[in-house]
């Protein structure tokens, strides 16, 4: 069927398209295509196409690379990228747009596919029922067989033109007083960045953080994901992984009053959740258990990051939980779906550094963490607090046959401007446990954590 040819929408690049109109439209995930749609074939990535990464996810979005190329092209491409793939996609065959809708987590009609060649990328897309976006190809150094591909695109590109199935997802690209990130096919240029509504000043934060709240709510309402909420007293006999860090913070510029908060946000936040059984299949989610932070449910006012400032804010603290409660889920098979990073610089270490002190954010209730339950047993959360310490351990009724370790490479701080940051790139890595062979190792986490403590106390030996 001809109407299969003809993608949602026809734009220049990537670079193009209006990323939060998108998000505007209930659209949360975004399957990419790679050769030819972000870079030339076989080029890896560049710092315009992870700055785009970044930003769609600073959105909300999560990301998904679908590419037909191997397993080692699509890593090496992702290497700055944190971003789900599957490599040797055979496209257009359905059967991997169905599973990267299954990766991301969400339904089909959330998730809009980008690629750059209609008989592949866009058939491909279609036939699954996924809303299709093609661009412009960066053609370098394209073989005959595409080429010719290509004149029987442009045929295609004609009578779609002159077709009904133009503009099914509206005007979402970049107006024209709106420069792109992008100069050139190559993506080599560079361009100042818009400012959002919620930058414009403080009361238009406040309404945008409204309505993705009122977002959330009415999405958790028609959504058929299954919440965890079974709270037993009967714990579960293995212990998959367990963690423990200091509540309080101290130091030069370290509010003392809004740390004891802090802990005690914390502690009211451990109750609400201590317990938790997750079965398989039901997710995982903080603001489904802990609720509204606001003084009426107890909370008090603790350090929240407000436009990269720290502030008090009601519930403040409750992010440490969040990454508490992270870490415990890296360490174990299960499945996080949803994941926000706020800077891993907010104090500084005491002792050796450990990966993962801080970095992943809460704020009531569009900016949450969860995790889903994709294995065959029933798992666990215990969370408690004890003489200014936060603990946290994940059970399960057995043992799962694998290990996990986290790596983190090259930290440093580095100074851009006039502000200084936390850079380093953090790795899940899976193991065997019985022949301890290792099985995976993905990046999780490509750190660049703006510094949020006094410069001085930055150890001169890592800034480079």
């Amino acid at each position: 069927m001809l109407k299969n040819y003809f993608p949602y929408e026809y734009l220049d690049s990537p670079f193009s398209i209006d990323y939060q109109k998108l998000f505007d439209k209930g659209f949360r995930g975004i399957i990419f295509d790679i050769d030819n749609t972000l870079v030339p074939h076989g080029k890896d990535s560049n710092p315009n196409v992870d700055s785009l990464f970044e930003k769609i996810h600073a959105l909300g979005f999560k990301t998904l690379l679908l590419s037909n190329n191997s397993e080692e092209r699509v890593l090496s491409f992702k290497k700055n990228i944190s971003s789900l793939h599957i490599s040797e996609a055979e496209k257009p065959d359905t059967k991997n747009y169905n599973r990267a809708v299954e990766m991301l987590g969400l339904k089909k009609e959330n998730v809009v596919y980008i690629g750059d060649q209609i008989t592949i990328d866009i058939v491909g897309a279609n036939k699954s029922g996924i809303p299709s976006i093609l661009v412009k190809y960066v053609g370098y150094g394209l073989t005959k067989k595409i080429g010719m591909r290509r004149h029987l695109e442009n045929l295609i590109l004609k009578i779609y033109s002159h077709s009904k199935y133009q503009n099914r997802l509206g005007k979402i690209s970049l107006r024209k007083n709106e420069k792109s990130d992008s100069k050139s096919p190559d993506n080599t240029g560079t361009s100042k960045r818009r400012i959002l509504f919620c930058e414009m000043n403080p009361f238009f934060y406040w309404i945008s953080c409204r309505k993705e709240t009122a977002l959330r709510h009415l999405k958790n309402f028609f959504t058929k994901e299954k919440f965890a909420k079974e709270i037993s007293d009967d714990k579960l006999p293995n212990l998959v992984s367990s963690w423990h860090n200091a509540l309080i913070k101290k130091g030069k510029g370290i509010d003392p009053v809004l740390q004891a908060n802090k802990a005690d946000n914390i502690n009211l936040a451990c109750k609400k959740i201590s317990g938790l059984v997750i079965h398989p299949g039901e997710t995982f989610s903080f603001w489904h258990l802990v609720g509204k932070p606001s003084p009426k449910n107890g909370f008090k006012e603790g350090r929240v990051i407000e436009h990269k400032k720290l502030i008090a804010g009601f519930g403040g603290g409750l992010c440490n939980l969040g990454n508490t409660i992270h870490i415990l889920a890296l360490y174990s098979p299960l499945t996080v779906t949803v994941i926000h990073h706020h800077s891993d610089a907010l104090a500084p270490d005491h002792g050796e550094r450990i990966p993962y002190s801080a970095g992943t954010s809460v704020s009531y209730n569009n900016v949450d963490f969860r995790f889903r339950n994709d294995t065959d047993q029933n798992v666990q959360l215990l969370l408690w607090c004890d003489n200014e310490n936060l603990y946290g351990e994940l059970r399960s009724e057995k043992e799962f046959p694998w290990t996990y370790k986290i790596a983190e490479e090259n930290h440093h701080f580095q100074k851009e401007g006039e502000k200084y940051f936390r850079v380093s790139k953090i790795y899940k890595e899976t193991y065997d446990r019985r022949t301890n062979e290792l099985l995976k190792r993905e990046l999780n986490w490509n750190n660049h954590s703006e510094v949020m403590f006094d410069y001085a106390q930055i150890p001169a030996e890592q800034i480079v």
